[in-house]
């Protein structure tokens, strides 16, 4: 006996059935070929349709009924919903009309109709069984669980030898959370069928929800008594009494279902967690990998029980080495999977060993070239290493097999900015922006970037365009709006609105040395000489700044227009010394002369 099983309402029911029902032998070709992939419905108004000749109304519905089951069999059900309510104009009476409208209504997820025209089937033909399923199935569309358990209890009743009525009554029952009604049929009907498996399991859950602990565990027990050699039926029954805290009953199963299986990776990871609540580390282990080192345990459930130990690793470093065994387990066993490879190298990266993160994350994408979150921990590795050439290399990649992802677009114009490849770099920015899935705060960097390189390339008013765009998102930026009142006063344009965002700068990151060159140097360009002396002498406190060039020669001009000419000699020197090239700066030392420059060094 075959019994089906409900999960949620069966909608597809072969419409072999429907062709036992119709009374028109002139249907049954249309009939015969009409489920297809549902299409979205939208309202209709059917047009009125007036025929007074009954030969050619005849015709004329006939015509339509066709035409709508070829509709329905092109997936086209918004014509055929039309198509059926004008048929319905001309032969109002006819059931099949009404039960073919419900069918489509399920499809096209509008359960309120399907319901309506499935109890006008039924009723105007209650002796077809078909109408009635129908009518069971709108039911439970509708969540009216009780009302499809009483259709299939009458059909149960007038075909008692079809044991699939009397299932799906005890599944709807179930659904209705009416859990002892449900477990009365279900009861009834093993009388009828013996000892049957999806029936076993039903019952074992209904014996669940009613806690009723050892009489799920004898549902279970009738399946081993019926197939002792069957081992996933011991692994249910021993999750039975895992789940109820019944550890030493559960054990002896899972032991029983070793003896079965001795490699059984259900078994060995239940067995593993006993030993490790127990204290029992050794035997853990040695539970652990024998499960592991089993091909046939899901490489899905294997990453997942890996993972924790990415944050266990930060908290215990041991974490790092029992991780990397179990990880290589899973490469050995799933020598051809890029998920045993991304696994071992996400511990690598989180324990910051990036080259053999980059070593198995390569191995990953090769192996499978469709794993964008690979591709990203590549980039991700290259961009912390400071690796333009290799960012580029693989940012390309991405951006070319991923473009709707922002990421890759990202990261290779952050690779060309820093090769210096400003045009490709705006291209790459500007995608970026366009692609999905940009946060707010990314796009902010995006622009910011974007300014940067627009800058290099002289373009000024899409440079400033862009950052005022990053600090309409983030005004708080520190660094844009340092380089934008830096790349402002070099140009000796709105100085006013550089010197407020330069200050603003340091009011955020008051300890910065360059932030303070930057104020000072715009200072500088307002012509406010003396207090440019006094927040480039307070930069020049830091060693750091005293060997920066160009700090040096900024200090240089800012003495050298304070009339404090020897001085700012002696400065223009220091930074030629510390490798400031100009050609300003040469002019400046052998003119001893202020000349203005036009871009930073």
């Amino acid at each position: 006996m075959s019994i089906r099983r409900i999960e949620g309402i069966n909608r597809a029911r072969s419409y072999f059935r429907c062709v036992m029902r119709i009374s028109m032998p002139l249907l049954l070709f249309a009939v015969l070929f009409s489920c297809r992939t549902p299409k979205k419905t939208t309202a209709f108004t059917p047009p009125r349709i007036y025929i007074k000749d009954p030969a050619l109304l005849e015709q004329r519905a006939d015509s339509i009924f066709f035409a709508a089951q070829r509709s329905k069999i092109l997936g086209d059900y918004r014509t055929a919903i039309t198509q059926f309510s004008d048929y319905l104009r001309l032969k109002k009476n006819n059931p099949t009309a009404y039960y073919e409208l419900s069918r489509l209504f399920v499809e096209v997820h509008n359960p309120g109709y399907a319901l309506g025209f499935a109890r006008r089937a039924a009723s105007l033909d209650t002796s077809n069984k078909w109408f009635q399923i129908t009518l069971a199935d709108a039911f439970g569309v509708n969540s009216m669980y009780d009302s499809a358990a009483n259709v299939y209890d009458h059909l149960s009743k007038r075909y008692p030898s079809n044991d699939e009525y009397l299932y799906n009554k005890g599944m709807f029952l179930a659904k209705a959370e009416k859990n002892s009604a449900a477990l009365d049929v279900f009861d009834q009907l093993e009388q009828k069928t013996g000892v049957v498996e999806e029936l076993a399991y039903q019952k074992q859950r209904l014996l669940l929800k009613l806690d009723r602990v050892d009489d799920a565990a004898a549902e279970i027990q009738k399946l081993i008594n019926q197939n002792p050699g069957e081992t996933r039926f011991y692994l249910v029954l021993g999750d039975i009494y895992n789940a109820n805290d019944r550890t030493d009953e559960a054990k002896a199963i899972y032991n029983t279902a070793l003896g079965l299986d001795s490699s059984n990776p259900r078994a060995l990871i239940a067995l593993a967690g006993y030993a490790k609540k127990e204290g029992n580390y050794k035997e853990y282990w040695a539970y652990l990998t024998r499960a592991f080192a089993n091909p046939e345990y899901s490489i899905d459930e294997k990453v997942a029980y890996v993972y924790p130990y990415l944050q266990m690793q930060e908290v215990d470093s041991s974490k790092l080495k029992e991780g990397l065994q179990l990880a290589q387990l899973v490469i050995q066993a799933h020598p051809e999977e890029a998920k045993a490879y991304a696994l071992q190298a996400d511990m690598y990266s989180q324990a910051g060993q990036l080259d053999s993160a980059l070593m198995d994350y390569n191995k990953a994408v090769t192996l499978d070239s469709t794993r964008y979150t690979v591709w990203y921990q590549l980039m991700w590795i290259y961009s912390r290493r400071e690796d333009p050439n290799n960012l580029l290399k693989v940012s390309t990649i991405v951006a070319q097999k991923f473009p709707q992802e922002f990421m890759g677009h990202y990261f290779k114009g952050v690779a060309d900015f820093l090769l210096q490849n400003y045009p490709a770099a705006i291209d790459a920015l500007n995608s970026a922006l366009m692609a999905n899935k940009a946060e707010k705060g990314m796009k902010a960097d995006v622009y910011s970037l974007l300014g940067d390189a627009y800058h290099a390339t002289g373009q000024h008013s899409q440079s400033d365009s862009s950052y005022d765009r990053a600090l309409a998102i983030t005004p708080n930026d520190a660094t844009v709006l340092n380089n934008y009142s830096y790349y402002l006063s070099l140009r000796g344009e709105q100085l006013n609105k550089a010197e407020e965002m330069s200050r603003r700068s340091l009011e955020l990151e008051p300890a910065s040395t360059n932030y303070m060159d930057t104020y000072a140097w715009v200072l500088f360009r307002l012509g406010k000489y003396d207090q440019a002396k006094q927040w480039m002498e307070k930069a020049l406190q830091a060693k750091d700044a005293m060997q920066n060039p160009n700090m040096l020669e900024h200090y240089g001009d800012i003495l050298f227009n304070l009339h404090e000419v020897e001085k700012a000699m002696e400065y223009w020197q220091l930074a030629k010394e510390k490798g400031a090239t100009s050609v300003g700066l040469a002019r400046k030392i052998a003119e001893k002369r202020y000349i203005l420059a036009t871009e930073r060094e």
